[in-house]
């Protein structure tokens, strides 16, 4: 692995940032026909290029490294100086000659990619360990803080915390509308801190693109000192992953694109070192008994096991807190052997009287309606048993919305009185 910033370079926690600059082909973890490679593709894709250009495109410095392999292009009479656009090499305007096209061409039949030069997967692994989310320290203050917008008890936090901690998986259960979502979205914002994350990896000559700006939150680096680092990786927010019925078996593989002849990370892997959410687990496109056996090693080893399109087996790292939310009686989904690998099993159930008082009080106040016990007791004491209801910590955000519909339709202020309440849930509920 490469060299790590040290604790004299500037960082913004005691972490180190990203890996330091290569100074040499050696450092970058990639052989020196690698590089000339995907130079003389840019060289026949774009033309003429500058070295500060083709620094720019592959993220590599010029000095020891870039400038090493153009040499080697010259000397093998596949790229040649057409002009200068100022002084030193760097400057230079270069070409692909004839014999250097031809080999681009032979290069593309391989592969299509061309940008930020890949990190090997030695190097990938050795900084998923750095920063692991088994190394996630979570103090009870910061729970409250992050779940201050929330209702929720004592108790349930008192559950959460060791179990966001841990940095293993997670099962939350329970009836739908109490919450399972938010606890989950909150925990993400818990995971606020930077990790690494490489554009892209190779492994047995194949390229993984892993950076994904729908997922990866770019962090800027200390100011005046982003040439000292490794521009192959990206300082980012712990990814946020977020999966829902629409996920399948072919998401959780490499996704190998014919026409590009590069890979796609699966969704675990760039979910590592952040969180990986399942939300209506039970409700995909393939068996739960199915996730179960893909993950069996996974979850218990840390490390998954992708597919190449040539059919090997690659080993990659497994590092991300994974939380399973469900609706369905967890009894009807999975096995106990299932249940056993996930360490830990929340259950979110319904608001108490007190808690679902409070979290009217808190909607009235957000969406400008004055709160009223006398409203909340009507509906406590004549609707929900009328209805035969349990309280849903959802209920009152759903209520007041419809209470506000109701009131502008009618041309009234919007208030918690027993008509418009009545109303809203006529409407809002349905008997079952």
């Amino acid at each position: 692995m490469q060299a790590m910033v040290s604790q004299t370079a500037p960082a913004e926690t005691d972490k180190p940032l990203l890996p330091l600059r290569p100074r040499s082909i050696e450092a970058t973890g990639l052989s020196l026909s690698f590089i000339a490679d995907q130079i003389i593709r840019a060289l026949y894709i774009f033309g003429e290029m500058t070295g500060v250009q083709l620094v720019e495109l592959l993220h590599l410095p010029w000095e020891n490294v870039l400038d090493q392999a153009m040499n080697y292009l010259r000397r093998e009479q596949m790229a040649e100086v057409k002009g200068s656009s100022g002084l030193g090499e760097k400057a230079y305007r270069y070409q692909a000659t004839t014999k250097g096209i031809t080999r681009a061409k032979e290069i593309g039949e391989r592969t299509q990619y061309l940008g930020p030069a890949p990190v090997n997967l030695h190097d990938y692994s050795a900084m998923m360990r750095q920063y692991t989310t088994q190394g996630l320290k979570i103090t009870e203050a910061a729970i409250r803080e992050a779940f201050a917008h929330l209702v929720i008890s004592d108790s349930l936090l008192m559950q959460l915390g060791p179990a966001i901690n841990s940095g293993r998986s997670i099962f939350l259960f329970g009836h739908a509308g109490n919450g399972k979502t938010s606890i989950a979205e909150a925990t993400a914002r818990l995971l606020s801190d930077s990790i690494a994350v490489p554009h892209a990896i190779i492994v047995d000559g194949q390229i993984i693109r892993v950076f994904d700006p729908i997922h990866h939150e770019r962090r800027p680096l200390p100011q005046g000192q982003e040439h000292l680092y490794d521009q192959r990786w990206v300082l980012s927010k712990r990814p946020v992953v977020i999966a829902g019925g629409e996920l399948n078996m072919d998401s959780l593989d490499l996704e190998y694109d014919e026409h590009s002849k590069f890979y796609e990370a699966p969704l675990q892997l760039k979910a590592n070192g952040g969180l990986f959410l399942i939300d209506d687990f039970g409700r995909q496109q393939m068996r739960p008994r199915d996730l179960l056996n893909r993950w069996i090693v996974p979850l218990e080893k840390r490390v998954d096991y992708l597919t190449l399109h040539t059919g090997k087996k690659i080993e990659v790292p497994f590092d991300q807190l994974i939380i399973f939310s469900t609706n369905i009686e967890p009894k009807q989904l999975v096995d106990e052997a299932f249940l056993r690998r996930i360490r830990y099993k929340i259950e979110i159930g319904n608001p108490s009287p007190l808690e679902y008082r409070e979290i009217m009080r808190r909607v009235c106040k957000a969406k400008n309606v004055p709160y009223s016990d006398d409203g909340l007791r009507y509906l406590l004491e004549v609707e929900y048993p009328r209805r035969k209801l349990e309280l849903r910590a959802v209920h009152p955000r759903d209520l007041i919305d419809q209470v506000i519909d109701y009131a502008r339709f009618l041309g009234v202020p919007p208030t918690m009185s027993r008509e418009l309440l009545a109303a809203a849930c006529k409407s809002y509920f349905v008997e079952m």
